[in-house]
């Protein structure tokens, strides 16, 4: 099964689909080279910061192994409402990349020659609006 790739830089992210499994092992915080990933991301250190599994569970860098476990969540990540003395407990995949992982978001740390929107010129692009339709005359 592909990952799906999500790659921020500064504001802007781009989608890649990555067939090898050249990220399995990796871990959260683990710094990846852009050519592992594609050949024209030469140059690119990426840095890999989150990702969720097949059913949604979110990767945990508190959370050891590549399995899921129930962790007991006062405030912070992955809390919504964090009243006082609220503990909520919430399920949370490991921190080590595995095949059951579906997407995998990345950071750009260092650049490389090329800029992001050369290298996927058909995403980010300004959405254009389709014309509206007009009304037939009423006989």
């Amino acid at each position: 099964m592909p990952f799906k790739l999500v790659i921020g830089e500064k504001g802007k992210s781009w989608k890649v689909e990555l067939d090898s499994e050249a990220l399995v092992g990796k871990s959260l915080g683990d710094k990846v080279q852009g050519k592992d990933i594609k050949a024209e991301l030469e140059g690119y250190e990426l840095e890999i910061v989150g990702g969720s599994d097949l059913a949604g569970f979110p990767m945990s860098k508190d959370t050891p192994g590549l399995g899921l476990k129930s962790s007991l969540l006062t405030k912070g990540w992955g809390m919504k409402d964090a009243y006082p003395g609220i503990r909520r407990k919430k399920t949370l995949r490991g921190k080590i990349i595995s095949a059951a992982i579906s997407q995998i978001n990345l950071k750009v740390i260092k650049s490389g020659s090329k800029k992001l929107a050369e290298v996927f010129p058909e995403q980010n692009q300004p959405k254009v609006k389709a014309p509206k339709p007009v009304a037939a005359p009423a006989a």
